[in-house]
């Protein structure tokens, strides 16, 4: 085993993966810092070839040639987007257009990008290999302590470099290198050390002219199994579960659904294009009621549940192929805050075991009884009997139920009970709704959501004791 571990001295972490965050159109980080970036702080750290003071640059070549490596790191740690700023310019000459507090200088536009605050401060990168030899480790061992920051700086770091088994419980998750994975990580391959070579050599003739876009033979791009993503099963999955900084009543579930809904396709055009049919349903062809649901998570089904608002879920149908499901939930978790129709509400993606009402497992566990959190609005003007609510069950791609109970009012503590003008939208029609309980023969995984609004947040259910003390229709 061999490992290099990082520990980011200020407890962040700044990199422009592509390159672009001088266009303002980068809004997210390069998360976990990229293979290739440790390999060229590496080149970096005493040159190649001639320009070697320390080491012989041997090592960089077997440091080349290794396997993307297993990145052990926090989990979708918080970002923050850096408002862009004036800086002075340091230009001789005379200029038009000066800076007012500096006489004769201009001020240029920066746009630093996207801070990472990880939880950990500590990420290890580790190979199931042996080093060839003690001369090789050695000499990356001095070039480590010559690397000063990974990505800008000021993201200091201080580098380590092992031979044998490090301890990596600590970090929680792992990054994987999988053929099958959702995640494209940059990595080094050989060649890169005379490419690398190439490109200082340009800029040494044409200064800040010279940008990585120019060698498009450094990007290597492996594909890594994603351990912040949900496993999605043949009824679908979510993607991101998100929140909120503070709890909203359960009776505002339009509005955040909506605002939601806005943020991630704004997020999507402005970070990968036009959003998929799937994700706003206009032009849809797929088959059946299945589109994206934007989901809202109250607190329910507690004695003391109030049905606040804390958490937000976004659930891709099973069809949705993995290229979507990974821009959707990337733009999901890059949504930093709801604002408009009376909310202004800060959104950070999921940590820690509080509260309950975001856990995953509150809403994903097996259970043969669900009922709603939120009234579940019908699909069509008729008598609500099991035949009905089967066809729901159907079109939301469960098994057919064998009992049920409705109800005006809630059926559990904590449930939304919500006026018209709080469940139907402006200019569409009005249609029944109510609490439901739904029985199933065999154990359902969840997130349930049923009914004609459950796009919308409409129709979540929360997995309850059976139905024995009620009765059944």
């Amino acid at each position: 085993m061999f490992s290099i571990s990082v520990e980011l001295l200020h407890g962040v972490f700044r990199g422009d993966a592509l390159g672009t965050a001088n266009t303002g159109r980068t809004v997210v980080p390069e998360w976990p810092p990229a293979p290739f970036r440790l390999f060229a702080a590496f080149v970096a750290a005493d040159g190649t070839g001639e320009r070697c003071a320390v080491t012989d640059g041997s090592e960089l070549a077997w440091l080349e040639r290794l396997p993307p490596p297993v990145i052990h790191a926090d989990c979708n740690p918080p970002h923050t987007e850096i408002q862009p700023r004036y800086v002075v310019e340091h230009k001789g000459g005379a200029v038009s257009s000066t800076h007012q507090e500096y006489v004769g200088r201009k001020a240029t536009l920066i746009r630093p990008g996207v801070r990472v605050a990880p939880k950990n401060p500590r990420l290890v990168y580790s190979w199931d290999v042996d080093v060839p030899r003690d001369t090789t480790l050695t000499a990356l061992r001095s070039r480590a302590a010559r690397i000063g920051y990974l990505g800008t700086s000021d993201s200091p770091v201080r580098i380590r470099v092992r031979s044998g088994r490090s301890a990596f419980d600590e970090l929680g998750v792992a990054f994987v290198p999988d053929s099958e994975g959702t995640l494209a990580i940059n990595v080094p391959a050989s060649g890169d050390l005379r490419i690398l070579d190439q490109m200082y050599e340009a800029w040494r003739k044409h200064g800040a002219d010279v940008g990585r876009s120019q060698f498009p033979g450094l990007r290597h791009e492996a594909a890594y199994r994603d351990p912040c993503s949900e496993p999605r099963t043949s009824s679908g999955g979510v993607v991101a579960w998100l929140r909120l900084g503070f709890a909203l009543p359960g009776r505002r579930i339009s509005v955040v659904t909506a605002l939601f809904k806005e943020a991630v396709l704004s997020q999507h055009q402005r970070i990968f294009g036009d959003p998929p049919a799937v994700l706003h349903g206009h032009g849809f062809t797929g088959k059946g009621y299945e589109l994206a649901r934007f989901l809202v998570l109250p607190d329910v089904g507690f004695p003391h549940s109030r049905g606040r608002i804390h958490g937000l879920a976004l659930w891709m149908p099973p069809e949705t192929d993995d290229a979507e499901c990974r821009s959707v939930r990337r733009a999901a978790f890059s949504v930093r805050r709801l604002v408009g129709n009376g909310v202004d509400i800060a959104v950070e993606p999921r940590d820690g075991n509080r509260p309950v009402a975001i856990q995953p497992r509150r809403w994903e566990r097996k259970s043969c009884e669900w009922v709603t959190a939120f009234p579940a609005i019908h699909e069509r003007r008729c008598a609500l009997d099991l035949a009905e609510i089967g066809r729901w069950c159907q079109h939301a791609g469960l098994p057919e139920p064998i009992a049920f109970r409705s109800a005006r009012t809630p059926l559990v503590r904590g449930a939304v009970d919500l006026a018209p003008v709080e469940v139907h939208r402006p200019g569409r029609p009005w249609l029944p709704y109510c609490h439901v309980a739904v029985r199933f023969a065999d154990p359902v995984s969840g997130p349930v959501v049923i009914g004609s609004g459950r796009q919308r947040g409409f129709g979540l259910c929360v997995p309850t004791r059976p139905l024995t003390a009620t009765k059944d229709r």
